[in-house]
């Protein structure tokens, strides 16, 4: 076969600042995901995206050759409509677990194919899997049965979704080019537009615990996919939210597990009450049902009946003891105040060197493992009186941990002004 391109001209086209047209895209991820284009090739031609950007139609038309690389899904024969919510990740955020049964009550598909965490943000998928019994992955009849017999499911994304995407980031990562927006955006709506789904909610974090800090480029990542999504015919929105403070009271896994289900109880932290809220109304909207009464559906109990339906269809006991670590470490504010701030990233990092995260692949968590935070900012504070725990298996891993929670809490004499939690919305008509 005579390849009809050359992958070291369109390496010196994208350096040179140039844009590489439809038919040149979508044979380089084709000839890629053959292994024509070696890793060597492709790390350049990433580089030279993180450096010089994409216009739309150039990441338009990666999406697209991405998706192309493997299989889709499709819900059609449901009968109703799908809906799913992407976060780009943070520390303590839980959100999918109370939202997915939340939107499911209301007679809505929602199709969430999640992850698993690397580094300081963790993964839906570790988070159920303290759960004894539950498992991530299902077969395409299984997600089917779920979504007919219980409304909603959380599980694994097959390998099969847009197989080209999972190269390109096994390179972008070893590479310093994972915080390339065109690359961002590609990787995420690729397999996103993949699984099928009608609608879908985006939330973009910004902040120190963020995957991307800055809210200008935030808010860049988020309006490149709603226009994806709705090139795609895929109804899509965003939101911007804040990820300087952890969401919650809870870091970890089998302790988020426990904050979610006291929401689904009809209680747990506001903020995590809050953003699951605002998440479930768009995602409703989006589904054709816009005047649903979630906060109502979140405290009547039929949210937590579709949780521990979906447990129990994963094979899960959701009245199962949720793992517990052997040893644990409480820090005391040193002085009296206001809490000030709470650095989300040093809180992440810590949880992460207790065992919650991994910092490869193929690393296993400690589903005990993790922080629970006893003050937010704007609280009230006395000398003696405890900021947060630690809980790990490991007493090894302590020293480190605290290293990184070091000057996590600040303490001053004024009572900070509350930032707000949801930022910003995305609509497609804005972009």
């Amino acid at each position: 076969m005579v390849e009809p391109f050359d992958v070291v001209d369109l390496i010196r086209q994208k350096r040179d600042g140039g844009a590489l047209p439809t038919a040149e895209i979508n044979w380089l991820i084709d000839a890629f995901t053959r292994g024509y284009v070696v890793p060597e090739q492709m790390s350049a031609l990433a580089m030279a995206i993180y450096l010089n950007g994409m216009n739309r139609s150039e990441i338009r038309d990666l999406t697209l050759a991405m998706i192309a690389s493997g299989t889709t899904m499709s819900f059609a024969g449901l009968g109703k409509p799908t809906v799913d919510k992407h976060s780009t990740g943070g520390v303590g955020d839980k959100i999918t677990l109370p939202l997915m049964p939340l939107v499911a009550s209301f007679g809505v598909a929602v199709p969430q194919l999640s992850g698993r965490g690397l580094g300081h943000t963790g993964g839906t998928l570790d988070k159920l899997e303290s759960i004894p019994g539950w498992r991530a992955d299902l077969t395409r009849d299984e997600i089917a049965a779920q979504l007919r017999e219980v409304g909603g499911v959380v599980c694994a994304a097959g390998a099969e979704l847009a197989p080209a995407d999972k190269r390109l980031y096994a390179l972008r990562d070893i590479t310093g080019t994972v915080e390339s927006i065109p690359l961002i955006a590609s990787s995420i709506m690729s397999k996103k537009i993949a699984e099928g789904t009608d609608s879908l909610v985006l939330d973009v974090k910004f902040g120190s615990g963020a995957f991307l800090t800055d809210i200008n480029r935030s808010r860049e990542l988020a309006e490149t996919m709603v226009a994806l999504g709705s090139d795609a015919g895929v109804r899509t929105s965003a939101f911007l939210t804040n990820m300087n403070v952890p969401l919650g009271r809870a870091i970890g896994n089998a302790n988020e597990v426990r904050e979610s289900v006291e929401v689904l109880a009809g209680g747990g932290p506001s903020d995590v009450v809050e953003l699951t809220l605002t998440l479930a109304a768009e995602m409703l909207r989006l589904a054709g049902q816009p005047d649903a009464d979630v906060a109502e559906a979140l405290v009547d109990g039929r949210a937590m009946d579709v949780w521990r339906r979906s447990i129990r269809g994963q094979g899960g006991d959701p009245d199962a003891a949720l793992p517990v670590a052997r040893e644990s470490h409480t820090v005391r504010a040193a002085s009296s105040g206001y809490v000030t701030e709470m650095d989300a990233l040093q809180l992440g990092v810590a949880a992460w060197r207790l065992g919650a995260g991994r910092a490869r692949p193929t690393d296993l968590v400690q589903h005990a493992a993790g922080i629970d935070l006893q003050v937010k900012p704007g609280d009230a504070v006395v000398i003696g009186q405890p900021l947060f725990t630690l809980s790990g298996n490991d007493q090894d891993r302590f020293d480190r941990a605290l290293e990184a929670a070091s000057g996590a809490v600040a303490i001053g004499n004024e009572r900070p002004k509350r930032e707000a939690l949801v930022a910003e919305r995305i609509l497609a008509s804005t972009v």
